[in-house]
């Protein structure tokens, strides 16, 4: 799978068909819920934040590979959020009582520190539906701050900023002043939308569930220290006949 950033829209929208395809052979084959019986909460996620320049995408490969969980980072919520085909089949498969809980926790979310814009609340809907459908990786977009923080674990990718921006710089073959600029910018436009829609700093460590400093851990060990975090928060299951 490509990073994000590099996906043609065409791309994005087979990545998106793909998973609404998954979701429905898995719905088909599940056993139909007993009428009195409570509407799930939402499955266990991961959601990623991170500092610009930073691999998360290729720690969120890493997890995906060994979790087979699907990931839905910025690009991917956009055009799910965005397109009501999509918004339509992600609602499909609920009933009265799922549409009831949804509508409440997204007014809940909109009416108390959270800002009321129409993105937003679009946003909360398809995030709170994916995380309905099953277990999920997220990236970006502070969906840990959107979700039920008991249910998902909320990992923060940090670094010092001369290897965020040297990081940056060789991703995207620029110069550092270049990409310095860069860098800010992003830093910045983040930093409001979190600021705005959640009235908090993104870059606060207690926000977080585990913050790993990348310059220390490559992908592979971040990867194996989130999925410690995970096991130990009771969000992935142990193998039958370990205790």
């Amino acid at each position: 799978m490509c990073p994000p950033g590099k996906w043609s829209s065409s791309e994005l929208a087979q990545l998106v068909e793909r998973q609404m395809r998954n979701w429905e052979l898995a719905r088909a084959q599940q056993p139909a819920a007993a009428p009195d019986q409570p509407p799930p909460s939402v499955a266990a996620y991961i959601a990623l934040s991170r500092a610009v320049g930073l691999p998360a995408f290729k720690v969120a490969t890493w997890l995906s590979e060994r979790l087979g969980w699907p990931i839905f980072d910025r690009d991917i919520l956009q055009v799910m959020s965005g397109d009501d085909d999509y918004r339509r089949r992600l609602y499909a498969h609920m009933d009265g009582r799922d549409l009831g809980w949804l509508e409440g926790f997204v007014r809940g979310l909109t009416q108390s520190r959270y800002t009321r814009d129409d993105y937003f609340r679009r946003l909360s809907e398809t995030v709170l539906s994916i995380a309905r459908q099953g277990h999920a990786i997220f990236i970006g977009r502070g969906v840990a701050h959107i979700l039920p923080r008991d249910t998902g674990l909320a990992v923060r990718l940090t670094a010092p900023r001369e290897f965020c921006v040297e990081s940056y710089a060789s991703q995207k073959e620029l110069t550092i002043d270049a990409a310095t600029r860069e860098v800010t910018a992003i830093e910045d436009e983040r930093a409001r939308f979190v600021k705005n829609h959640f009235h908090l700093d993104w870059e606060n460590p207690t926000h977080y569930d585990l913050v790993i400093n990348m310059e220390r851990f490559p992908v592979e060990a971040t990867g194996e220290l989130i999925l410690t975090a995970a096991k130990q928060k009771g969000l992935i299951p142990q193998p039958s006949g370990l205790v």
